[in-house]
């Protein structure tokens, strides 16, 4: 019989058999290579797939219970108030008490300038004072001249009146006598003219009394109802020779408070005008944090909540504790010399940034000082949100205050009252 082909294809081996699951690791082990190979990888993957399911749950649980209680920034600088030092009068400086770095108390001299222009003006001032109460005394003594004169005047005038009575009384009995012709035309015309002649002497006396009293109510305007020392003249007088002790002592300048010089630009000789910054002092214990918080992280913020900061100067070994002590009402931005103009074609958003005031604790500021324009991180504890978003309650005490340029005025009024006795003539 012929042999007969058929179509059947060569056997392929099987493909492996997976173990089980909950497969022993002997079954494992007498598994092919290829076989254990495969089950490894699936177990390290599935071990990392679950470390990473595990760490992500850690992670969203902190950030619940933790994290999103805090709001945390590391745009966060030192500020402090930089006093800038001012004369209040022009001057040549002669004298520099304090330098960069150094530390000065509150009243402490600390620039010089020459007083000779101060004095001078200060001596013309005097003898100004001096003249204003001599000439006063002479309004004041004017009163009794013009009321003589009044008195001379109003005589003049009833002399007057009794020269034109007299007058008249000639005048009509000549005019008695002319009509049975006793007298003559010429000596009644005589007797008429010496009648307008003495009308127009009483005008002039009227006139003159009336004149000597207007005179008289002008120079008592200037003195009623004052002394010589509290007439409007002197007090002028008086004011500028006050005005003129003040700035003879403003010739030294004080340091406002206490605090450290920075910025001193003023040279022996330069010549200074008021106004011109000298010096500045930097009182360091009273230095705060502005926090740049992005927009996003304001939404609890509010005034009062604590805050933890750390220095890069110290690091974390020095934590400050701090309070929100305000929130910022424009972003930095807005308040740029010159603010972003985002009313263009080419606009890409930016998060903005508001500054948070943080109130530091004067007790660590005088263990660890800082800097004015040190970096911080700040944190905030956002737990409690039952203080208000913006400041609610005006501020009833001064934020700063000195008394250093506070002078005892005591100086000028007892020369001034020296002045007055002298030209008054009771010394």
């Amino acid at each position: 019989m012929p042999d007969t082909k058929t179509n059947e294809e060569p056997s392929q081996p099987a493909p492996p058999r997976q173990p089980p699951r909950g497969a022993s690791s002997v079954e494992i082990e007498n598994a092919p290579p290829s076989r254990r190979m495969s089950f490894g990888r699936k177990r390290a993957l599935t071990g990392v797939a679950a470390a990473v399911a595990l760490a992500g749950l850690a992670w969203f649980a902190y950030d619940w219970l933790v994290l999103r209680h805090y709001e945390e920034t590391d745009n966060a600088y030192v500020q402090g108030n930089l006093i800038q030092i001012t004369p209040q009068v022009g001057g040549t400086v002669t004298a520099i008490y304090a330098d960069e770095t150094d530390l000065v108390q509150a009243g402490q001299p600390l620039v010089r300038l020459d007083p000779a222009d101060a004095d001078v003006a200060l001596e013309q001032a005097q003898a100004a004072l001096g003249q204003a109460v001599r000439q006063v005394r002479t309004l004041y003594a004017n009163n009794a001249s013009l009321a003589a004169q009044v008195k001379l005047r109003e005589a003049d005038a009833d002399k007057a009146r009794t020269q034109l009575a007299t007058a008249e009384q000639d005048l009509a009995r000549r005019q008695d006598l002319a009509a049975g012709g006793a007298v003559s035309g010429e000596e009644l015309a005589h007797a008429s003219a010496q009648v307008t002649a003495a009308q127009s002497a009483l005008a002039a006396a009227l006139a003159g009394v009336a004149a000597a009293r207007e005179q008289l109510a002008s120079n008592q305007a200037l003195t009623d109802g004052t002394e010589v020392q509290q007439h409007p003249s002197v007090l002028a007088a008086a004011a500028k020779v006050r005005e003129a002790w003040i700035a003879a002592h403003r010739m030294v300048l004080p340091a406002p408070v206490s605090g450290y010089v920075s910025k001193r630009v003023v040279q022996l000789g330069q010549r200074v005008a008021p106004g011109m910054p000298l010096l500045s002092v930097v009182p360091l214990e009273q230095v705060w944090v502005d926090a740049n918080f992005k927009e996003n992280q304001l939404r609890d913020i509010r005034v009062g909540q604590p805050a933890k900061l750390t220095a890069d100067l110290y690091g974390k070994k020095v934590v400050y504790t701090g309070t929100v002590a305000g929130l910022g009402i424009a972003t930095g931005a807005a308040s740029a010399l010159l603010p972003a103009q985002n009313a263009t074609g080419n606009w890409i958003k930016v998060v903005q940034r508001v500054p948070v005031r943080i109130r530091l604790d004067p007790k660590q500021l005088a263990g660890n000082p800082l800097r004015v324009g040190l970096s911080m991180l700040v944190e905030v504890d956002i737990d409690d949100k039952s203080g208000p978003k913006l400041a609610a309650v005006p501020r009833k005490e001064p934020l700063a205050q000195t008394t250093v340029f506070t002078l005892d005025g005591e100086g000028a009024e007892a020369l001034i009252r020296d002045i007055i006795a002298r030209n008054m003539g009771r010394k």
